[in-house]
C-alpha cells in the first residue's frame, strides 16, 4: 500500500510539473530524487527555444498576423494624412526654442538677461504661432519691455536730447550727471516718468548699476569749461571712462563712447577720415580734452580686445541746437547769444577757419544707430557742410539781426584751421547721414535761446520789482 501511494504521488507531481506542455511526462530516476527536487524542478523555466513552435502557430493561427499588419498600416496612414497638426505643433515648439536660444544669447550680455526682454512676440493670425516682429496683435503678457540704459552726462546738451529719444522708445533711462555743465531743467520734463531716474554723481567715482547699455557722454565739451579745470577734465576722460568700462564689463552691458573730432587736432588731412591719426599737441592748453579723448578711445578698444566687451566709438563734430549752454564759448552759441543781446559777433583770427555744424537730432539718431548696429567704429558723426566763421556769422545775421556787427579778436592757441568730417563709413555701415541744414536748424536754436535769455531777464526784473 505504501509503495502504491508513493507511486501515485510521484505520478501526480509529474503531472503538475508538465501540465500545459506538450509531450509526455518523463519518469523520474528514483523516488528520493523526486522527493528532494520536486519543488526546485517546478520553479525552473522550460529550456530556451522549447516554446517557439507554439508561439509561431499562435501568431499564424486565425489570421492574427494579418490583422496586426493591417493595424500598423492604418496607423501609418492616419499620421501621413494629418501632418498639419503635428508639424504646426513641432514648428511652434522649435520656433519658441530658437527664440529662447537667441534671447539667452543676447541676455548673456546683461545681468538678468534684460536684453532678451526686447524681443517682441506677435501672434500669427492663421495658427496662433508666436513670431518675433511678425504682424498681428501682441499678447498682453508678451509686450516689448524696454532696455535699462544709463546716460552719463544725460543732463547736458546732447545727453538730454538722447534721453528724450530713449524714453520715447520705451526704455528705462538712468541719468548720471554731476551737473558741472549739465542742467536739471534739461530733463525736468521727465520728472513724473516712472521710467526716468536721475543720479547726481561724478563718474570719476565708481558706481554700480544694473543696465543693458551705457552711453558715456560725461565730459565738459567746450573750451571755456574744459580749460577751467584741465586736471579734472582729463580725469573725467580717463578715470571716468575706466569706471564706466568696468561697469559695462561687470554687468555685461554694451558701451558707447562719445569721442570727438578734437582727436584729429589741427588736421593735415582734409576732410578727416576715421583712419587718420591726427595732429595733436600733447602739451597744449587743449590737450586735457584732446588727449583725454584719445586715451578714452584707447581704453575702450583695450577693453574690447582684452575683455571681449561690446563697445562702440563715435567721433562727434560740432553740434548745435536747443539746450546748449548760452555762454559756453562755442562759436554757434556765442554768435546766437550775442546777436540776441545786440552785442558784436566776436570772430577769432581772420574768420577763415572752417567748421561743420550738425543739428542735435541728427547726432542723436546717429548715436542710436551706432549703439544698435554691429560695428565698433570709430565713426565720424557730423555734417559735411563746411562754413567759415565769417559765413556762419552771415547766417546768424540773416536769421536774427542783419545789423549785427562783427568784431575781430586774436585767435586762441591750437585752434584748428579746418574741420570737416568724411562720413562715408557712417553712410555705408550705419545707413546714417544728417538731414537738417544749418539754415533750417538755426532758427530752432534761436527760439530756445530767445526764450531762455529774455525769460531769465523777465524773471530777474520781476524779482527786482518785488523787492
Amino acid at each position: 500500500m505504501m509503495m502504491s501511494s508513493s507511486s501515485m504521488a510521484g505520478a501526480g507531481s509529474s503531472e503538475l510539473i508538465y501540465r500545459g506542455h506538450d509531450g509526455a511526462p518523463q519518469p523520474l530516476a528514483d523516488e528520493s530524487a523526486t522527493a528532494a527536487g520536486s519543488y526546485s524542478s517546478s520553479a525552473k523555466p522550460p529550456p530556451h527555444g522549447t516554446n517557439k513552435a507554439p508561439l509561431l502557430r499562435y501568431v499564424m493561427g486565425e489570421q492574427r498576423l494579418l490583422f496586426a499588419l493591417l493595424g500598423m498600416a492604418l496607423a501609418s496612414l492616419v499620421f501621413l494624412l494629418a501632418p498639419s497638426a503635428s508639424s504646426s505643433s513641432s514648428s511652434s515648439v522649435a520656433h519658441l526654442a530658437a527664440v529662447g536660444l537667441a534671447a539667452r544669447q543676447y541676455g548673456g550680455r546683461s545681468s538678468g538677461g534684460a536684453v532678451s526682454s526686447r524681443v517682441a512676440f506677435e501672434a500669427e493670425p492663421r495658427r496662433g504661432i508666436l513670431h518675433p516682429g511678425g504682424a498681428g496683435r501682441v499678447p498682453l503678457g508678451l509686450k516689448r519691455k524696454g532696455l535699462r540704459v544709463v546716460v552719463t552726462g544725460g543732463a547736458g546738451f546732447v545727453g538730454s536730447h538722447l534721453v528724450d529719444r530713449l524714453l520715447a522708445r520705451g526704455d528705462s533711462v538712468i541719468v548720471v550727471d554731476n551737473l558741472f555743465t549739465g542742467r536739471k531743467e534739461n530733463v525736468l520734463h521727465h520728472a513724473g516718468n516712472p521710467n526716468f531716474e536721475m543720479i547726481r554723481h561724478d563718474v570719476v567715482e565708481p558706481i554700480l548699476l544694473e543696465v543693458d547699455q551705457i552711453y558715456h557722454l560725461a565730459c565738459p565739451a567746450s573750451p571755456v569749461h574744459y580749460k577751467h579745470n584741465p586736471v579734472k577734465t582729463i580725469k573725467t576722460n580717463v578715470v571716468g571712462t575706466l569706471n564706466m568700462l568696468g561697469l559695462a564689463k561687470r554687468v555685461g552691458a554694451r558701451f558707447l563712447l562719445t569721442s570727438t573730432s578734437e582727436v584729429y587736432g589741427d588736421p593735415l588731412q582734409h576732410p578727416q577720415v576715421e583712419t587718420y591719426w591726427g595732429n595733436v599737441n600733447p602739451i597744449g592748453v587743449r590737450s586735457c580734452y584732446d588727449e583725454g579723448k584719445r586715451t578714452a578711445e584707447t581704453l575702450t578698444m583695450d577693453y574690447h580686445r582684452g575683455a571681449n566687451l561690446e563697445v562702440r566709438i563715435a567721433r562727434i563734430f560740432n553740434t548745435y541746437g536747443p539746450r546748449m549752454c548760452i555762454d559756453d564759448g562755442r562759436v554757434v552759441s556765442n554768435f546766437v547769444a550775442q546777436a540776441l543781446r545786440k552785442e558784436p559777433l566776436t570772430v577769432y583770427g581772420d574768420g577763415k577757419q572752417t567748421r561743420s555744424f550738425q543739428y542735435v537730432s541728427d547726432l542723436v539718431e546717429g548715436l542710436m544707430k551706432l549703439m544698435e548696429g554691429e560695428h565698433v567704429g570709430p565713426f565720424n558723426l557730423g555734417n559735411p557742410g563746411e562754413f567759415t566763421m565769417l559765413e556762419l556769422a552771415k547766417v546768424v545775421q540773416d536769421t536774427i539781426d542783419p545789423n549785427a556787427r562783427i568784431e575781430f579778436r586774436p585767435n586762441t592757441a591750437d585752434d584748428p584751421h579746418k574741420r570737416k568730417p568724411d562720413i562715408s563709413r557712417a553712410k555705408d555701415l550705419l545707413g546714417w547721414e544728417p538731414k537738417i541744414s544749418l539754415k533750417k536748424g538755426l532758427p530752432l536754436m534761436v527760439q530756445d535761446f530767445r526764450n531762455r535769455i529774455f525769460g531769465d531777464q523777465k524773471d530777474a526784473n520781476a524779482n527786482t520789482g518785488d523787492n
